[in-house]
């Protein structure tokens, strides 16, 4: 079965066919938006974020009918098959704006180096 999830905002940018989606219902709880448990949905077969229409397209096999979104925090997963690798190439650059007028400090900055052509 394909269920097809409508968002009223443009989706992700990282996400992509074969991801697997996962919903949990959201509770307040001590001044804060808690979720027990994810379920997982199924696997994305096919995404449509262009102009207003903001929707995946999702294949299950275990419910009948879509959740109601309405107090569901929708989630996604990648395959660790194939997105377990780092960036690669020769040459990488990083720019650091602040537009602020207030005082502002940058705790950390990280990078992986790997020399991969000796």
């Amino acid at each position: 079965m394909e269920i097809t999830l409508k968002f009223e905002h443009p989706l992700n940018h990282s996400l992509q066919v074969g991801d697997t989606v996962w919903y949990t219902e959201v509770s307040p709880s001590g001044g804060y938006n808690v979720a027990p448990t994810a379920t997982k949905l199924g696997r994305v077969e096919e995404i449509s974020d262009q102009y207003q229409a903001h929707e995946i397209k999702v294949s299950n096999n275990i419910l009948t009918i879509a959740p109601a979104l309405g107090n569901k925090y929708i989630m996604f997963s990648k395959d660790n098959r194939a997105n377990l690798t780092s960036l690669l190439g020769y040459y990488a650059e990083a720019k650091f704006e602040n537009d602020s007028t207030e005082k502002a400090e940058l705790f950390s900055v990280n990078s992986e180096i790997v020399p991969s052509s000796k």
